[in-house]
């Protein structure tokens, strides 16, 4: 299987259909809970889809120097980590994650960066995949998160119009041809509760736009087409070039997809995202 046969979304079914054929690798992303989210009763390791490795986004697939939670690691970083999944060049990768489509979404956008075309993120996640009745197994003991039957030969090359930083946000703040949009709750973004994190700032950047990525799911699952089309159109020009953010980077990546789903091009995430931002006092924060 060397050539791609999904496109960024696909159904259990479609998945179940080709789980034993060819260089398919299957990534758990999952993270844990985020605020007042409830950590989901199935989940890694006791649950998973048959075959699937763990995708550590917390550790392996960040940059554990920063600062900041859930920032893009270097390319020699990501690469190595790749080939201990078993990720070749030629795999088509399919990720999920415990929540329906939440940290999923990050994974996919990073793959995205580095060039690796052939990934696609489960519609609905590994809820949808129970609910529908396939089969799920435990993770090997012993594993430490990852199967390592044999390394694999995944190459990439970053490409950084995917991730935009600060000065790239302030730039685009001031664009009538660009848009910030905002992947939190609509109570952070208008400061009318604390952050998560100690010492991070409440409220938004000046000029971006709220666009709650709950507001984009049902039950875990994408809305219609025309339902997001429909949530995009109402706050952005199709033509506009595109920077998500939201606390850590991670929500964003639900927005790049959902915006790529609707045929948006020019879409980046902003990788510091609110972390960043609402920490460092010489930024500009709003409330109105």
């Amino acid at each position: 299987m060397h050539q791609q046969f999904f496109t960024d979304v696909i159904t259990p079914a479609q998945l179940s259909a080709c789980l034993n054929v060819g260089d398919l690798v299957v990534l758990d992303a999952s993270i844990g809970p985020v605020g007042k989210m409830v950590k989901p009763e199935q989940a890694w390791p006791d649950t998973i889809i048959p075959t699937a490795n763990f995708f550590d986004l917390e550790e392996d697939f960040s940059d554990q120097n920063s600062e900041f939670s859930h920032t893009m690691p270097s390319s020699k970083q990501f690469i190595e980590q790749a080939r201990e999944l078993g990720i070749n060049s030629s795999s088509q990768i399919v990720v999920y994650d415990s929540y329906g489509i939440f940290s999923s979404a990050r994974a996919w956008w990073m793959f995205k960066a580095m060039g690796h075309k052939n990934i696609a993120v489960l519609e609905g996640g590994l809820p949808q995949w129970i609910a529908q009745g396939y089969p799920v197994a435990r993770a090997q003991e012993g594993s430490d998160k990852k199967l390592r039957a044999k390394c694999g030969n995944f190459e990439g090359e970053y490409h950084g119009q995917y991730f935009s930083d600060r000065f790239d946000v302030q730039e685009a703040l001031g664009l009538k041809q660009s848009s910030v949009l905002d992947a939190r709750a609509q109570s952070r973004f208008y400061g009318q509760m604390a952050e998560p994190k100690k010492g991070i700032r409440s409220g938004h950047m000046p000029g971006a736009i709220n666009l709650p990525y709950t507001e984009l799911l049902v039950s875990g699952q994408f809305a219609s087409r025309e339902q997001l089309v429909k949530l995009f159109s109402a706050r952005v020009n199709f033509t506009d070039s595109l920077i998500m953010s939201c606390g850590s980077g991670v929500t964003a990546c639900v927005l790049a997809l959902a915006a790529e789903l609707c045929g948006y091009s020019a879409i980046s995430v902003y990788d510091g995202s609110w972390n960043e931002w609402g920490k460092l006092i010489e930024l500009p924060v709003t409330t109105e």
